[in-house]
């Protein structure tokens, strides 16, 4: 069992949720309420890593995240380190290749937010930001911990984008879905076996931990 391995692929999916659920539930309420010109095209950009394909995904930040570009110059400006071949590096990958997944179920949450009982709320004195703590918020938790979930089960398995911006460097960049391919790739079925089968039994006690959770909440509030 590669633990080094499963610790990067832990670390990776945990802050890559810390970080992204707070953007999500942001611009996901955002999406959902507001109306403006090219909101389409806002939401497209949004699901465009469900479409690309990981490795033309993981090339196109390869080359963003190089210091002869404009963002990897800035970082290496910034804080005198690259983003290629780095864990800060695969993290902001990750980000990006799980915006959608965590975007999506926080908006369609959202959306089924009646207006007039946000409404109903300013009237009775709360401000907006009150509104969104004490009303809206507890209302879309459903949406919220599916979109960790999915969040944090899809980062454990990501495998192209990581490989293409990190490569495998044992303790900072090579994830568990790697050193299963390196496993295969050196004829060690039976190492393979065993890490697949962590991998499938995290993912699935964390889906089954987040959707019973929010599935009590929904009868609980029924």
């Amino acid at each position: 069992m590669d633990w080094s391995a499963l610790s990067v692929s832990l670390r990776l999916a945990g802050f890559t949720c810390l970080i992204l659920i707070p953007i999500a539930i942001w611009l996901g309420r955002s999406l959902a309420y507001a109306r403006f010109r090219g909101k389409g095209l806002c939401e497209a950009l949004v699901a465009l890593p469900l479409v690309l394909p990981p490795t033309v995904l993981g090339f196109y930040l390869l080359l963003s995240f190089s210091r002869d570009a404009p963002f990897g110059a800035f970082w290496a400006e910034m804080t005198g380190s690259g983003l290629n071949f780095t864990f800060n590096g695969i993290l902001i990958a990750s980000l990006i290749a799980n915006l959608p997944f965590a975007v999506q179920p926080i908006q369609r949450a959202f959306e089924h937010v009646p207006h007039n009982l946000r409404e109903a709320a300013w009237c009775s004195g709360l401000s907006p930001w009150q509104t969104l703590l004490r009303i809206e918020l507890p209302l879309v938790w459903p949406g919220i911990m599916s979109a960790t979930a999915l969040t944090f089960a899809h980062t454990l398995g990501e495998f192209g984008v990581i490989l293409m911006v990190g490569g495998a460097i044992d303790g900072e960049t090579r994830t568990l879905a790697i050193a299963i391919y390196d496993r295969v790739q050196a004829f060690d079925e039976q190492g393979a076996a065993q890490m697949s089968a962590l991998l499938l039994l995290v993912s699935f006690i964390t889906l089954g931990l987040v959707y019973g959770l929010a599935g009590r909440r929904r009868w609980a509030r029924g």
